[in-house]
C-alpha cells in the first residue's frame, strides 16, 4: 500500500494521480467535473425572487453566490466521496491535495479523520489545468 495519489483540485474539476514511488512520474487515473461551477449563478437558480409586488418597494437582496457556493461544497463533498472509496480499498497510503484555496477549506470540511490522516501534505493552488509534470513540480522532491 505504498501508492501514493495526488488529487489536484478547484470547484469545477479535479483530476487524481498516481505515483508508485517517491520520485516517479504522475500518472493520471480519473478525472471529476462538476459542470455547474461554469455557469453564471442565474442559470443554478430557477425560481428565483425578484422585486416585491408592493410597488417595487421590496426587494430580494442576496449575497449573489449562494448556489455557486452550494454547487462547489457538493462538489467537494464528491470528491472527498471518491478519496474515501480508496482509502477503503486500500489504494493509497499517501495523499497530497492540491487546491484552489478556497475550495482546499471545502475540502478540509468534507475529509472523515480517518481520510485527513493520510494527507501528507496541502498545497493551496488551483493546478487543475497543468500537466501532470508541472504538478509534479509543485510537490516535495521526496513525496
Amino acid at each position: 500500500m505504498s501508492k501514493i495519489w495526488i488529487v489536484a483540485a478547484d470547484a469545477s474539476r479535479a483530476r487524481f494521480f498516481t505515483a508508485d514511488k517517491p520520485v516517479s512520474a504522475l500518472n493520471e487515473i480519473e478525472t471529476l467535473s462538476n459542470p455547474e461551477a461554469r455557469l453564471h449563478e442565474g442559470d443554478l437558480v430557477s425560481d428565483r425572487g425578484g422585486r416585491g409586488g408592493n410597488g417595487g418597494a421590496a426587494h430580494n437582496y442576496s449575497t449573489g453566490n449562494e448556489a455557486k457556493q452550494e454547487a462547489a461544497n457538493r462538489f467537494a463533498a464528491e470528491v472527498c466521496k471518491h478519496l474515501e472509496k480508496g482509502r477503503h480499498s486500500h489504494s493509497f497510503g499517501k495523499l497530497y491535495v492540491m487546491a484552489a484555496p478556497h475550495f482546499l477549506g471545502l475540502l478540509r470540511k468534507h475529509q472523515s479523520d480517518a481520510l485527513r490522516g493520510l494527507v501528507s501534505d496541502e498545497i493551496a493552488s488551483d493546478l487543475t489545468t497543468q500537466s501532470p509534470e508541472r504538478i509534479r513540480a509543485q510537490l516535495p522532491e521526496y513525496l
